[in-house]
Protein backbone atom coordinates (compact mmCIF):
# COMPACT_ATOMS: atom_id res chain seq x y z
CA UNK A 1 0.00 0.00 0.00
CA UNK A 2 2.47 2.51 0.75
CA UNK A 3 4.69 1.48 -2.42
CA UNK A 4 1.80 3.45 -4.58
CA UNK A 5 2.36 6.68 -5.70
CA UNK A 6 0.35 9.53 -3.80
CA UNK A 7 0.56 13.21 -4.13
CA UNK A 8 0.70 14.66 -1.19
CA UNK A 9 0.18 18.77 -0.94
CA UNK A 10 1.03 21.10 1.71
CA UNK A 11 -0.56 24.36 1.34
CA UNK A 12 1.12 26.96 3.64
CA UNK A 13 0.22 30.23 4.66
CA UNK A 14 2.69 32.31 1.89
CA UNK A 15 3.59 29.20 -0.05
CA UNK A 16 2.39 25.86 -2.17
CA UNK A 17 4.58 22.75 -1.85
CA UNK A 18 4.15 19.19 -3.48
CA UNK A 19 5.90 16.25 -4.54
CA UNK A 20 4.74 12.40 -5.40
CA UNK A 21 5.39 10.23 -2.55
CA UNK A 22 6.06 6.28 -2.78
CA UNK A 23 7.47 4.38 0.10
CA UNK A 24 8.01 7.51 2.19
CA UNK A 25 10.53 8.59 -0.76
CA UNK A 26 9.65 12.21 -3.08
CA UNK A 27 9.84 12.97 -6.15
CA UNK A 28 11.34 16.70 -6.58
CA UNK A 29 9.11 18.67 -4.97
CA UNK A 30 6.98 21.72 -7.07
CA UNK A 31 6.73 24.70 -5.36
CA UNK A 32 5.42 27.64 -6.09
CA UNK A 33 4.27 31.37 -4.06
CA UNK A 34 0.58 31.83 -3.53
CA UNK A 35 -1.26 34.51 -4.70
CA UNK A 36 -1.88 35.42 -0.65
CA UNK A 37 -4.65 38.37 -1.54
CA UNK A 38 -5.51 36.33 -5.15
CA UNK A 39 -9.61 35.52 -5.96
CA UNK A 40 -10.69 32.06 -4.79
CA UNK A 41 -10.14 30.79 -8.73
CA UNK A 42 -6.32 32.55 -8.52
CA UNK A 43 -5.68 30.47 -5.33
CA UNK A 44 -6.44 27.48 -6.82
CA UNK A 45 -4.53 28.21 -9.83
CA UNK A 46 -1.40 27.84 -7.61
CA UNK A 47 -2.62 24.52 -6.63
CA UNK A 48 -3.30 23.51 -10.28
CA UNK A 49 0.11 24.44 -11.36
CA UNK A 50 1.49 22.28 -8.34
CA UNK A 51 -0.61 18.97 -9.20
CA UNK A 52 -0.39 19.41 -12.74
CA UNK A 53 3.68 19.11 -12.92
CA UNK A 54 3.37 15.84 -10.59
CA UNK A 55 0.15 13.93 -12.06
CA UNK A 56 0.65 10.80 -14.10
CA UNK A 57 -1.15 7.72 -14.36
CA UNK A 58 0.42 5.67 -12.01
CA UNK A 59 -0.87 8.44 -9.53
CA UNK A 60 -3.66 6.71 -6.94
CA UNK A 61 -4.76 9.54 -5.48
CA UNK A 62 -4.40 13.09 -4.06
CA UNK A 63 -3.58 14.19 -0.43
CA UNK A 64 -3.56 17.96 0.76
CA UNK A 65 -2.81 19.65 3.97
CA UNK A 66 -4.24 23.43 4.87
CA UNK A 67 -4.19 25.62 7.53
CA UNK A 68 -7.99 25.95 8.16
CA UNK A 69 -10.82 23.71 9.55
CA UNK A 70 -12.12 21.44 6.53
CA UNK A 71 -15.39 18.98 6.11
CA UNK A 72 -13.10 16.43 6.26
CA UNK A 73 -15.68 13.89 4.34
CA UNK A 74 -17.05 16.68 1.74
CA UNK A 75 -12.76 18.20 1.96
CA UNK A 76 -14.92 21.61 2.04
CA UNK A 77 -11.98 24.24 3.72
CA UNK A 78 -12.86 26.91 5.55
CA UNK A 79 -10.96 30.45 6.53
CA UNK A 80 -8.10 29.67 5.24
CA UNK A 81 -5.38 31.29 7.31
CA UNK A 82 -3.54 33.94 5.38
CA UNK A 83 -5.99 33.28 2.47
CA UNK A 84 -8.81 35.83 2.58
CA UNK A 85 -10.62 34.59 -0.40
CA UNK A 86 -11.02 31.10 0.61
CA UNK A 87 -13.87 31.22 3.09
CA UNK A 88 -15.52 28.29 1.83
CA UNK A 89 -13.83 26.10 -0.96
CA UNK A 90 -15.17 22.77 -2.14
CA UNK A 91 -12.02 21.58 -2.60
CA UNK A 92 -11.88 17.85 -2.80
CA UNK A 93 -15.13 18.04 -5.20
CA UNK A 94 -12.77 20.84 -7.82
CA UNK A 95 -9.75 18.19 -7.42
CA UNK A 96 -11.28 15.10 -7.76
CA UNK A 97 -13.40 16.78 -11.36
CA UNK A 98 -10.12 18.37 -12.81
CA UNK A 99 -8.05 14.86 -12.27
CA UNK A 100 -10.37 12.30 -11.93
CA UNK A 101 -8.84 10.43 -8.73
CA UNK A 102 -9.30 10.41 -4.80
CA UNK A 103 -8.68 13.40 -3.63
CA UNK A 104 -8.09 13.59 0.25
CA UNK A 105 -8.33 17.12 2.24
CA UNK A 106 -7.19 17.54 6.14
CA UNK A 107 -5.75 20.53 8.09
CA UNK A 108 -2.06 20.91 8.36
CA UNK A 109 -1.21 19.65 12.30
CA UNK A 110 -2.83 16.21 11.36
CA UNK A 111 -0.93 15.66 8.22
CA UNK A 112 2.06 16.73 10.34
CA UNK A 113 0.72 13.51 12.76
CA UNK A 114 0.50 11.42 10.22
CA UNK A 115 3.82 12.20 8.30
CA UNK A 116 5.36 11.27 11.64
CA UNK A 117 3.01 8.04 11.98
CA UNK A 118 4.07 6.57 8.35
CA UNK A 119 7.27 7.95 7.61
CA UNK A 120 8.69 9.62 10.88
CA UNK A 121 9.85 8.94 14.70
CA UNK A 122 5.95 7.47 15.10
CA UNK A 123 6.08 3.92 13.11
CA UNK A 124 4.50 1.68 14.99
CA UNK A 125 2.76 3.69 17.40
CA UNK A 126 -0.40 3.31 18.60
CA UNK A 127 -1.98 6.27 20.64
CA UNK A 128 0.09 9.15 19.58
CA UNK A 129 0.55 13.27 19.17
CA UNK A 130 1.72 15.38 16.72
CA UNK A 131 2.23 18.63 18.57
CA UNK A 132 3.20 21.55 16.42
CA UNK A 133 5.11 24.48 18.19
CA UNK A 134 5.40 27.40 16.22
CA UNK A 135 3.92 30.96 15.41
CA UNK A 136 0.80 29.02 17.11
CA UNK A 137 0.17 25.29 18.35
CA UNK A 138 -1.67 22.88 16.72
CA UNK A 139 -1.86 18.75 16.77
CA UNK A 140 -2.81 15.79 15.38
CA UNK A 141 -4.15 13.07 17.06
CA UNK A 142 -3.69 9.20 16.49
CA UNK A 143 -5.82 6.79 18.64
CA UNK A 144 -5.10 3.26 17.73
CA UNK A 145 -3.54 3.57 14.84
CA UNK A 146 -5.57 5.81 12.87
CA UNK A 147 -5.68 9.67 12.86
CA UNK A 148 -8.81 11.09 14.76
CA UNK A 149 -9.88 14.45 13.17
CA UNK A 150 -13.22 15.11 15.13
CA UNK A 151 -16.35 15.00 12.80
CA UNK A 152 -15.61 18.80 12.07
CA UNK A 153 -12.08 18.48 12.43
CA UNK A 154 -11.68 20.00 15.64
CA UNK A 155 -10.11 17.56 17.50
CA UNK A 156 -6.45 18.72 18.77
CA UNK A 157 -6.66 22.05 19.21
CA UNK A 158 -5.41 22.12 22.40
CA UNK A 159 -4.40 25.78 21.87
CA UNK A 160 -7.61 27.39 22.32
CA UNK A 161 -8.27 25.71 25.39
CA UNK A 162 -8.89 28.66 28.35
CA UNK A 163 -5.29 29.07 29.93
CA UNK A 164 -4.47 32.26 32.69
CA UNK A 165 -6.21 35.17 30.96
CA UNK A 166 -5.59 33.68 27.63
CA UNK A 167 -4.99 29.98 25.66
CA UNK A 168 -2.51 28.10 25.68
CA UNK A 169 -1.25 29.14 22.49
CA UNK A 170 -0.69 32.40 23.78
CA UNK A 171 1.80 30.70 26.30
CA UNK A 172 3.28 27.63 24.58
CA UNK A 173 4.18 29.13 21.07
CA UNK A 174 6.83 30.88 19.60
CA UNK A 175 4.47 33.73 19.79
CA UNK A 176 4.83 33.59 23.84
CA UNK A 177 7.85 36.26 23.71
CA UNK A 178 5.59 38.77 21.78
CA UNK A 179 2.77 38.18 23.70
CA UNK A 180 3.85 38.25 27.15
CA UNK A 181 7.24 40.44 27.26
CA UNK A 182 6.87 42.14 23.68
CA UNK A 183 10.39 40.61 22.32
CA UNK A 184 11.07 39.13 19.41
CA UNK A 185 11.26 35.44 19.51
CA UNK A 186 13.97 35.02 16.79
CA UNK A 187 16.15 37.54 18.85
CA UNK A 188 15.44 35.65 21.85
CA UNK A 189 16.53 32.47 20.75
CA UNK A 190 19.72 33.52 19.43
CA UNK A 191 20.70 35.22 22.90
CA UNK A 192 20.12 32.32 24.22
CA UNK A 193 22.56 30.30 21.81
CA UNK A 194 24.79 33.11 23.24
CA UNK A 195 24.17 31.15 26.79
CA UNK A 196 22.03 34.85 27.70
CA UNK A 197 20.61 34.50 31.13
CA UNK A 198 17.54 36.03 30.41
CA UNK A 199 16.74 34.40 27.26
CA UNK A 200 17.42 31.24 28.91
CA UNK A 201 14.78 32.14 31.79
CA UNK A 202 11.86 32.82 28.99
CA UNK A 203 12.77 29.27 27.91
CA UNK A 204 12.16 28.11 31.10
CA UNK A 205 9.17 30.00 31.83
CA UNK A 206 7.66 28.55 28.44
CA UNK A 207 8.94 25.16 29.41
CA UNK A 208 6.64 25.59 32.06
CA UNK A 209 3.65 26.74 30.26
CA UNK A 210 4.07 23.94 27.35
CA UNK A 211 4.12 20.76 30.73
CA UNK A 212 0.58 22.37 31.31
CA UNK A 213 0.16 22.08 28.14
CA UNK A 214 0.67 18.27 27.71
CA UNK A 215 -0.81 17.26 31.05
CA UNK A 216 -3.68 18.48 29.25
CA UNK A 217 -3.27 16.41 26.78
CA UNK A 218 -2.02 12.90 28.83
CA UNK A 219 -5.70 13.56 31.43
CA UNK A 220 -7.81 13.62 27.99
CA UNK A 221 -5.90 11.42 25.29
CA UNK A 222 -3.07 9.60 28.12
CA UNK A 223 -0.85 9.15 24.87
CA UNK A 224 2.43 6.55 24.73
CA UNK A 225 3.96 8.79 22.33
CA UNK A 226 3.98 12.95 21.62
CA UNK A 227 5.90 14.54 18.33
CA UNK A 228 7.17 17.92 18.38
CA UNK A 229 7.28 19.51 15.21
CA UNK A 230 7.38 23.08 14.22
CA UNK A 231 10.27 26.12 14.33
CA UNK A 232 10.44 25.85 18.31
CA UNK A 233 11.52 22.41 18.80
CA UNK A 234 14.87 23.40 17.87
CA UNK A 235 15.06 25.27 20.84
CA UNK A 236 13.99 22.03 22.77
CA UNK A 237 16.93 21.99 24.86
CA UNK A 238 16.24 25.06 26.40
CA UNK A 239 12.89 24.53 27.84
CA UNK A 240 12.71 20.76 28.27
CA UNK A 241 14.07 20.36 31.59
CA UNK A 242 11.17 23.12 32.83
CA UNK A 243 8.76 20.85 30.54
CA UNK A 244 9.21 17.90 32.14
CA UNK A 245 9.58 19.33 35.46
CA UNK A 246 5.84 20.41 34.97
CA UNK A 247 4.60 17.13 33.31
CA UNK A 248 5.92 15.18 36.13
CA UNK A 249 3.46 16.79 38.73
CA UNK A 250 0.38 14.39 36.82
CA UNK A 251 -1.17 12.75 39.29
CA UNK A 252 -0.53 9.50 37.20
CA UNK A 253 3.28 8.40 37.83
CA UNK A 254 2.98 5.55 35.53
CA UNK A 255 1.47 7.65 32.72
CA UNK A 256 4.85 9.81 32.83
CA UNK A 257 6.94 7.09 33.19
CA UNK A 258 5.25 5.47 29.90
CA UNK A 259 5.27 8.91 28.22
CA UNK A 260 8.08 9.11 25.83
CA UNK A 261 8.55 12.70 24.31
CA UNK A 262 10.30 12.88 20.75
CA UNK A 263 11.88 15.63 18.35
CA UNK A 264 10.65 15.57 14.93
CA UNK A 265 13.42 15.13 12.31
CA UNK A 266 11.77 14.17 9.04
CA UNK A 267 12.06 16.45 6.35
CA UNK A 268 9.12 17.87 4.70
CA UNK A 269 6.60 16.11 7.16
CA UNK A 270 3.50 18.62 5.83
CA UNK A 271 3.82 16.99 2.17
CA UNK A 272 4.32 13.56 3.49
CA UNK A 273 1.57 13.48 6.16
CA UNK A 274 -0.95 15.43 3.20
CA UNK A 275 -0.03 11.78 1.50
CA UNK A 276 -0.91 10.09 4.72
CA UNK A 277 -4.27 10.72 4.14
CA UNK A 278 -4.48 8.36 1.52
CA UNK A 279 -2.52 5.49 3.32
CA UNK A 280 -5.20 6.58 6.47
CA UNK A 281 -7.81 6.48 4.86
CA UNK A 282 -6.84 2.61 3.71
Amino acid sequence: MINEKVIGIDLGATNIRGAVVSNGTLSEIISRRIHTKGTVEQVLKDVYFVADKLIDKDVKAIGIGVPSVVDVEKGIVYDVVHIPSWKEVHLKEILEKKYQIPVFVNNDANCFALGELYFGKGKGAKNMIGLTIGTGLGAGIIISGQLYAGPNCGAGEFGCVDYLDNNYEFYCSGSFFNNVYGLDGQQVYKEAQRDDARSLQLYAEMGTHLGNAIKLIMYTYDPDLIILGGSVQSAYDYFEKSMWERIRTLVYPKSVARLKIERSELANSGILGAAGLYFNQL
